[in-house]
């Protein structure tokens, strides 16, 4: 199965994972989604996540986290994508 945008679909699965009420959620390994999956456990988002590789196939685990039985990502969305790009200035970001 082919995917135009692998970045929604990440977020799509973590978003139906976590309104299941799933511990983890799974799907495809790519550079990309690992890069993403680092940020997100970083930030405090996820639990973590780990690539196992099953028939040569690396699919990508994550963990996702609660905080008093609600997920700790309230809202998660793609708003920049391929067909629509939308660029934000410098000054969203907290000067270090």
């Amino acid at each position: 199965m082919s995917m135009s945008d692998p970045i929604a679909d990440m977020l799509t699965r973590i978003r139906n994972a976590q309104m299941a009420e799933k511990v983890t959620v799974v799907m495809p390994s790519s550079k990309l989604k690992v890069a993403l999956a680092k940020v997100l456990q970083d930030e405090g988002y996820v639990d973590g996540f780990k690539v196992v590789t099953d028939n040569g196939k690396p699919t990508l685990e994550i963990g996702l986290k609660y905080y008093a039985d609600r997920p700790v990502i309230e809202k998660i969305q793609r708003v920049s994508r391929p067909g629509l790009r939308v660029y934000k200035g410098s000054e969203i970001f907290p000067r270090l």
